[in-house]
């Protein structure tokens, strides 16, 4: 599955759009790894988009995807986040599939393993919206603090995060394959349906990438 750079319909976006290039992920010398994969094989439709380990907000069923690749220390994540629930709450047909990328330092693998051993209580997405709009530096006890604060049992998770870290591990390695593949510099990055878009999309810009998507979905539909 080819996942194209969307149509500079924004010129503005011109050079960042020409900046996302595909290429494969960067190959790993260790002789216990096994071998990296090709990025044809890490960016399938299904891994991109449908991959069951990673959580989904908006309408589970929905007919367009958005990928956000993202990190709990990065500010530009913060600052999209509201944009995204904007998105989401006018399209009720937008499913947004979030992928942890903790590229920022130890407490962004920290936290987003705890987030999403989280969901093992049900409580993913209060713990995601705790720390994706936490202002400040992120450390251990921040962490815990904050996911505390937002309902979260943070003995439990820690526990859950033991019993399921082979589980949550791979997850984070499939998603960081995935960024490398697509190109990706840093966060946030998105996919929208098949389309890679630069991150700094307002909410009306988001709309345009998913009407662009909807409309490739129903041509490619009608070719087949």
């Amino acid at each position: 599955m080819t996942f194209a750079t969307r149509p500079a319909i924004f010129s503005a976006f011109a050079v960042a759009l020409a900046a996302i290039v595909l290429a494969a992920a960067p190959a790993r010398t260790a002789p216990a790894q096994p071998q990296a994969r090709s990025a044809d094989e890490v960016l399938t439709k299904d891994a991109v988009l449908r991959d069951a380990d990673n959580p989904v907000l908006g309408n589970p069923q929905g007919d367009i995807t958005i990928v956000e690749y993202f990190d709990y220390q990065c500010p530009f994540c913060k600052k999209i986040s509201p944009v995204l629930d904007q998105v989401i709450a006018e399209d009720k047909k937008v499913r947004l599939v979030l992928k942890d990328w903790p590229i920022l330092g130890e407490p962004s693998g920290y936290a987003a393993r705890l987030v999403l051993a989280a969901k093992y209580q049900n409580k993913y997405e209060p713990a995601h919206r705790a720390l994706i709009g936490k202002v400040g530096r992120l450390t251990e006890a921040v962490i815990d603090d904050t996911l505390a604060q937002a309902g979260v049992d943070v003995a439990k998770a820690k526990a859950d995060l033991a019993t399921n870290k082979a589980t949550i591990d791979a997850l984070l390695r499939r998603n960081t394959d995935q960024a490398e593949a697509f190109g990706f510099r840093g966060t946030p990055a998105f996919v929208v349906g098949t389309f890679r878009v630069p991150g700094g999309l307002t909410a009306e810009q988001f709309k345009l990438a998913i009407a662009d998507a909807r409309k490739a979905a129903k041509d490619g539909a009608k070719g087949k």
